[in-house]
């Protein structure tokens, strides 16, 4: 994987990464980053969305889900009008509780985070299903959630990301550089967004950015 100091021409090499390897220096004179440690709070402290969330959730026509992490609440609506093969595939994951007690294991500062894919420890949950096909239809704009994806554009499973800015590298520019299938966006807790996106993290390599404490995802669930 090379450096997001590349963004612009190898965003579509680093975003693709569906499983973060361990491991140091290429130069095997350094020893690696420590791991991260354990979340303090292992455990949610709700298992039900605020009502700031059900309010928000209320006022959007389209599917919502509730996702509460270590650094707080999160509330998305799902663009299953244009993108409804990703929308379907992201709620089966959430109807089968497979993002519970996951991480988001990669932040890249100002860029994206990314998550769904690894429980404590960096063990990896495997997908269940099928990768489907790519729905590169939706910009990747700040707040917006997105499904990650190895080289092969139609190879997305479980893991996602949320744009932290203005990714217009990862939109659909063409068929040799097809994108990354945004499929919903935030409509409350952009503040939880921000506090991951600022945590300190270990650079294990240039595609590889995890948090020195593990944030949690305790659970998703679907609103509506």
């Amino acid at each position: 994987m090379r450096s997001f100091a590349l963004r612009a021409a190898t965003a579509a090499a680093v975003v693709f990464l569906t499983a973060c390897g361990g491991g140091g220096s290429d130069d095997g004179h350094r020893p690696p980053p420590p791991a991260p440690t354990p979340n303090p709070n292992p455990y949610p402290n709700t298992y039900s969305c605020s009502n700031e969330g059900l309010i928000k959730s209320a006022l959007s026509s389209l599917p919502t889900v509730c996702m509460l992490t270590s650094s707080g609440e999160i509330v998305f609506e799902l663009y299953s009008d244009t993108v409804p093969t990703t929308v379907n595939n992201f709620l089966r994951y959430v109807a089968d509780g497979a993002y519970k007690n996951t991480l988001f294991h990669r932040v890249d500062r100002d860029f994206v985070i990314q998550g769904g894919g690894y429980t404590s420890g960096m063990v990896e949950r495997l997908p269940a299903y099928a990768p489907i096909p790519l729905e590169a239809r939706e910009y990747n704009l700040p707040g917006t959630i997105a499904m990650a994806r190895r080289s092969d554009p139609n190879s997305a499973t479980n893991q996602f990301f949320i744009n932290v800015k203005d990714n217009k590298d990862l939109d659909y520019q063409s068929a040799a550089k097809p994108g990354y299938a945004v499929f919903g966006r935030v409509i409350s807790g952009m503040a939880t967004v921000e506090a991951i996106n600022a945590v300190p993290v270990y650079v294990y390599s240039d595609a590889d950015l995890r948090p020195q404490q593990e944030v949690l995802i305790y659970w998703v669930q679907r609103l509506k």
